[in-house]
């Protein structure tokens, strides 16, 4: 890697040169971002896993840019026409947009106007017109006319001249250097409604007459409006002077050419020819060129943004609190096809399965009552996981009954089911599962996902977590990336206990492949379980490479090595050792001493391989060995008697849980089977840029209903408790899209109708704040 990747990468991250080549040292030598943020601390001087995840992304792109720069090198230079200062202005070209902006007039392509004109001797007469104004072009046209070179007249010759021209202009990259940073400054992005298609489009109304800065246009919108471009309802493009009058053809761009060229337009002979050389080299080439750079960039950096608020999200769910390794029963809630138990032990084993019909058509309620008493006091069950799917309220209601009348010591709770059925029909399910109905697999899930949500959800594909917003509109691989990269950060954050992990689970951990998470799960179910860390070494195909990568974030519960229960890694064993030699302390003893533990210092136990950093954490780790990252469990109340978007009153205040977080405001479950809207404004009395700096997934909230649309199932709300619904609460009106009112259930769906977002797809999309805030400032 050269030096100058490491200073860029190193001046964006606010970082020392140093930090940069020892952490990309470690990256190319195939260590992952888990372990080198956690047990290469000092080697990086401490770059934590979001700075290793921003440099590694650079990395890639910089080194793409890199091997790019030597082919355009090349390719110049087999042409030969590299001249010193082309090649200097490529070795400084720091974006791919200015390197490709360089090659243009190099790039191989099919014969052109303009080169057709060249091979037929124009390029005298185009340097000529071009270069000396007094230059009448009639009479100097007249002498290429030359029928065998296709030159039949003057036309045909000032023609070409001026293709050539155009052609030089559209190519030449300081020029279109200028021009795009005046665009980037000054341009519009105007979105119109198709003719014909208003009612068709009614959910993109709010852009049928639409204009906004390019450089400034926020995800949300700008993905909604290249959906409705997409599907026919929207027209879309750039509008490089919007202040300008209507009627006023020429293009303050154009002027940028005639100055960058030192062309002052006048009366001259040539300059008729010249002025629409450069309106024409602006309407034709650099102005198409230009819209769909600044489109193409506008798109990027919106899917980037979308891409992180579902990564943002995927994170705040993941490490959402567990309720613990207590017995519990999951409740699929139905009603035609009924309601689906599963009950699993502390460890998440399958007990017992149940189909119980409390609701209508079959209205079996005491008789499914009493299956569900006769399960929670046969196994002990703490917890009762409700999904949040079809007749969950009704199903709510159905134990808050049951627990009352039978006086069971159970706790309940409503629980996201989204993916659920993703993961029942999934391959993962059917291995884990053979023998069990897909409908009782959702059950278990539930379940499952109360005791650990972290270890449930890595089985479900992230995208199917719904808690994306636009995500079937974004790169998907570059999605894919991103939410793999968090997923595994999340595991490798909390460990993993080898002897109770699934292989879906195992697969996350730092090193491990899906092949080796499998061995470690076969080789368990042969052998019992793992008593010592060292003992993964006699896994197939886990050498000493993902062995020293993954050892740390395995745990070994109550094995022979006290310290393989925690996050100290191996390797670092003879740093505990010295410790306790040190102090005549047996390494049992050390777990825990908080007071002992505290009073150590860590500068006198380094040496040559462990320096402060990873000895203050080793001393962390010892006083709260295998802590839990993640907060205490809790859970919302859902108010009696409220199940439906119909039981909402304006000015009711209640109890809901953040089911997401856009970039406009939050999304609320209050348990009526749609989300309500907190919109950005009406978070929190100060003002806020990003609605993350209030609140993230799984935070649970008091909000205050502030208007309910029962024909749209829009719920409007606010967490400014003092808001009076009616007035004007809000300092600005929303900026979101219409028709983003999600859904909760399963897979974002509630009796059977699936979460539309503005666009009408299926995921979860932006807000409906405008439908609340219409005329409001």
């Amino acid at each position: 890697m050269s030096q100058t990747i490491s200073q860029l990468i190193a001046q964006e991250l606010n970082v020392r040169v140093d930090q940069v080549t020892a952490a990309v040292t470690l990256i190319d030598d195939g260590n992952t971002v888990p372990f080198i943020a956690r047990y290469r601390k000092e080697v990086t001087g401490g770059l934590d896993d979001t700075q290793l995840r921003n440099l590694d992304s650079r990395l890639s792109y910089l080194r793409e840019l890199e091997d790019r720069r030597a082919t355009i090198l090349k390719s110049i230079q087999d042409q030969g026409k590299l001249t010193p200062e082309l090649e200097k202005s490529i070795n400084e070209a720091d974006s791919k947009t200015r390197l490709e902006d360089l090659y243009l007039p190099y790039k191989p392509k099919r014969r052109t106007k303009g080169q057709i004109a060249i091979e037929a001797g124009l390029e005298p007469l185009a340097d000529k017109l071009w270069h000396h104004p007094e230059t009448e072009p009639e009479n100097e046209a007249g002498l290429y006319i030359d029928a065998e070179k296709g030159i039949a007249d003057t036309k045909a010759a000032l023609d070409g001249a001026r293709a050539i021209i155009m052609e030089r202009i559209a190519e030449d990259a300081d020029l279109l250097e200028k021009v795009r940073n005046h665009l980037n400054r000054n341009a519009h992005l105007e979105a119109r409604v198709v003719a014909g298609q208003e009612q068709a489009g009614e959910k993109f109304k709010d852009y049928f007459e639409h204009s906004e800065a390019i450089s400034k246009v926020p995800s949300h919108r700008a993905l909604a409006m290249l959906r409705g471009r997409n599907e026919g309802m929207l027209t879309i493009g750039m509008n490089a002077d919007p202040e300008q009058e209507e009627g006023v053809r020429q293009s303050y761009c154009e002027t940028i050419i005639a100055d960058h060229y030192g062309i002052t337009l006048s009366s001259a002979p040539a300059d008729t020819w010249r002025k629409q050389v450069i309106s024409w080299a602006w309407r034709i080439k650099v102005s198409m060129h230009m819209e769909t750079e600044l489109m193409g960039a506008m798109k990027e950096r919106a899917e980037i943004e979308a891409i992180e608020v579902f990564a943002t999200n995927l994170k705040d769910l993941l490490m959402a609190a567990p309720a613990g390794p207590r017995a519990t029963l999951g409740l699929d809630p139905g009603l035609r096809t009924g309601s689906k138990i599963a009950i699993v032990d502390s460890t998440g084993k399958v007990l017992a399965t149940e189909t119980i019909y409390p609701h209508p058509p079959q209205n079996q309620y005491d008789k499914s009552a009493q299956i569900v008493d006769q399960l929670v006091r046969k196994y002990n069950v703490d917890l009762i996981a409700i999904g949040n799917g079809t007749a969950s309220r009704e199903t709510d209601s159905f134990v808050a009954d049951l627990i009352k009348r039978g006086n069971l010591k159970v706790q309940k709770i409503m629980v996201s089911e989204a993916g659920a059925s993703v993961y029942s029909a999934s391959e993962l399910a059917a291995k884990e599962f053979p023998n069990m109905d897909v409908s009782l697999r959702g059950a278990v899930s539930i379940a499952r996902r109360l005791q650990d949500p972290l270890a449930e959800l890595v089985k479900i594909d992230p995208k199917s977590i719904g808690v994306g917003q636009y995500q079937h509109d974004v790169s998907q691989s570059m999605l894919a990336k991103r939410l793999d990269a968090v997923v595994e950060d999340c595991v490798n954050a909390v460990g993993v206990d080898v002897n109770t992990a699934s292989a879906a689970l195992l697969t996350r951990v730092a090193g491990l492949t899906t092949t080796i998470a499998q061995n470690i799960v076969d080789f368990r179910d042969e052998n019992g379980r793992f008593d010592a860390r060292t003992a993964l070494k006699k896994v197939p195909r886990l050498g000493p490479k993902a062995f020293e990568q993954c050892a740390g974030f395995l745990r070994i519960m109550d094995g022979k090595n006290p310290l393989d229960g925690s996050s100290v890694h191996p390797e670092a064993y003879p740093v505990v050792k010295a410790i306790a030699e040190k102090n005549s302390k047996d390494i049992k003893a050390l777990i825990g001493d908080s007071v002992f533990l505290k009073g150590l210092h860590a500068v006198d136990y380094t040496d040559d391989n462990f320096g402060v950093p990873t000895v203050t954490d080793i001393i962390k780790e010892l006083d709260k060995p295998g802590r839990d990252p993640r907060p205490e469990f809790k859970t919302a109340t859902f108010a009696e008697g409220v199940n439906e978007v119909k039981d909402l009153e304006p000015g009711m205040i209640l109890e809901g849980v953040v089911s997401n977080v856009a970039n406009f405001g939050a999304f609320v479950d209050i348990g009526v089977h749609q989300d309500g809207l907190v919109h950005i404004s009406a978070l929190t009395d100060r003002f806020v840029s990003d609605p993350r700096e209030v609140v993230k997934a799984g935070d649970i909230v008091k909000v205050k209903v502030m208007e309910v649309d029962i024909q749209r199932k829009r719920i409007g709300l606010s967490m400014r408790l003092k808001d009076e619904p009616g007035q004007d609460n809000r300092p600005q009106r929303s900026s979101a899209p219409r028709g983003q009112q999600p859904a909760r259930g399963r897979d974002n769906q509630r009796g059977g109708q699936r979460l539309r977002d503005d666009a009408g797809n299926s995921a979860m999309g932006g807000a409906f704040a405008a439908a609340f805030a219409k005329a409001k400032k």
